[in-house]
């Protein structure tokens, strides 16, 4: 019964029995009748094997992403680059007129009773576009992506980005300003600072002149907080939008759906031909990953990042092959500065070449001799008894013909008397019996289908439980 239930819910189970077994020590008169020991152990609720699957997955995901992430880089600013030119072509055409833009053509389409229509209609009577749309989705998704890739802050986070949070700091030994950006407390409740890059400048002074008014000011807008659920007081939000005529704050769910639009429409593909897909946390790992691998010191990427545990921080660090194979080498050398330094000697040319000898010995007319170098044959080279003698298959016949040769000679010693030979050629019988049952005990293995006891449909499907009703998927 208890595979049955989920490990969530076996984990509630366990925490009530717990929380009895510790009110009956507290207050004995009302709880102690109702104590009683827990069906479900600490073992039933170990999360540590789905824990270490989740952390092969999400670095699995960070090695596929990270080398295409220039491509969606570069992507979502053509993007946004060509958005831009399509709209700008259209807004200097007279509405029912004909531009050509980016080796299209199109028709900027009136609309009844409204001026300054930004909708199109290409010359192949395809779907009316509208541009200034395509223009405001394809900037945003390219802000979007920038702004994480730089930062690596959380999605709730870059909504919070506002005008104020661009702050600078003036170095006191050499009197340089540095920009820095305010990070908003959102799930550890601890404001934190990054570093401004020149490439995160850039696109922030792009998103600051966007969003300015006809004043030069930014507008102050007031956004939802959905975890405290309350509402903020107005800020000079950076992602910000028009809105059927009014400033809205750009929220997580449409950042989120503009993101999407951005990776659907640079079209990255995976391994398997499909769409290569981005969430927003997934940039919050890649930004962890590159820098911890750029030589970035693990605890200033957990001070980047707002992390309380460092082992939060290196669970968003993906393992890459190349990096075990460094370490592996880097632990022989620390092994070999700790031995005698005469076992690291190069060899002789006589001892090379009684090395290379041993391996052309090794081979015979029956087989492979498989013992180690620099040991002798313990059966003064009767390979037929000897069991480090790996036989060839295409030597069968040779074998037959020895087992043969054997049983010949036994029968002529026996006739003849030879009592004192007839035991050594029993033994070398038995070798050459061994080997030929070897030989067909290979074949066979490899002929035939070995059934690995799958179950059927039927079998998986059908549980035996003790409730009444539908069974639960086991979580055993």
């Amino acid at each position: 019964m208890i595979r049955t239930i989920f490990k969530s819910d076996m984990l509630l189970i366990r925490a009530f029995y717990l929380d009895i077994a510790q009110w009956a020590v507290e207050d004995p008169a009302r709880w102690a009748r109702w104590s009683a020991p827990c069906p479900i152990s600490q073992a039933d609720v170990d999360r540590r094997k789905e824990a270490r699957q989740t952390k092969a997955r999400m670095d699995q995901r960070t090695r596929e992403r990270l080398p295409v992430l220039p491509r969606l880089v570069s992507g979502a600013n053509q993007r946004r680059q060509s958005a831009a030119a399509r709209l700008e072509a259209l807004m200097a055409t007279a509405e029912g007129e004909y531009f050509n833009v980016l080796g299209e053509t199109f028709r900027r389409v009136p609309l009844r009773n409204r001026t300054g229509s930004t909708w199109a209609q290409a010359l192949d009577g395809s779907k009316r576009r509208n541009l200034a749309l395509e223009e405001h989705e394809a900037f945003w998704g390219w802000a979007a992506v920038e702004v994480l890739r730089h930062t690596g802050i959380r999605i709730e986070e870059l909504g919070e980005l506002s005008h104020h949070s661009i702050t600078q700091y003036r170095l006191p030994s050499t009197g340089e300003i540095v920009p820095l950006l305010q990070i908003a407390p959102s799930k550890t409740d601890e404001e934190r600072l990054l570093l401004v890059s020149p490439e995160l400048a850039d696109v922030l002074s792009i998103i600051v002149c966007r969003v300015r008014d006809a004043s030069g000011a930014i507008p102050l807008v007031t956004s939802y907080d959905n975890n405290e659920q309350v509402w903020n007081a107005p800020m000079a939000l950076l992602f910000q939008r028009t809105f059927a005529g009014e400033r809205r704050p750009v929220r997580d769910v449409v950042l989120r759906k503009l993101l999407n639009a951005t990776f659907v429409a640079v079209g990255l593909l995976d391994d398997t031909g499909g769409s290569l897909r981005y969430t927003p946390h997934d940039f919050r790992r890649l930004f962890v990953t590159d820098t911890v691998m750029s030589g970035l010191p693990p605890h200033i990427a957990q001070v980047i990042c707002g992390h309380k545990d460092i082992n939060a921080t290196m669970g968003y660090k993906a393992i890459y092959p190349s990096e075990a194979i460094e370490a592996h080498r880097a632990f022989i050398a620390r092994r070999r500065s700790l031995r005698p330094g005469r076992e690291y000697r190069t060899p002789t040319a006589q001892e090379w070449d009684s090395f290379l000898a041993h391996f052309e010995k090794r081979k015979l007319s029956v087989g492979t001799c498989a013992r180690a170098f620099g040991t002798p044959c313990i059966h003064e080279h009767a390979c037929v008894r000897c069991a480090m003698l790996r036989p060839d298959p295409d030597q069968r016949g040779r074998l037959v013909e020895i087992r043969d040769n054997l049983i010949a000679r036994i029968a002529e010693a026996e006739r003849e008397g030879w009592l004192g030979e007839v035991e050594g050629l029993q033994v070398s019988l038995v070798g050459a019996n061994d080997k030929l049952t070897q030989l067909e005990a290979e074949t066979q293995r490899v002929r035939t289908v070995v059934d690995l006891g799958m179950p059927n449909l039927r079998q998986l499907t059908v549980r035996t439980s003790e409730t009444t009703g539908p069974a639960a998927p086991s979580c055993g």
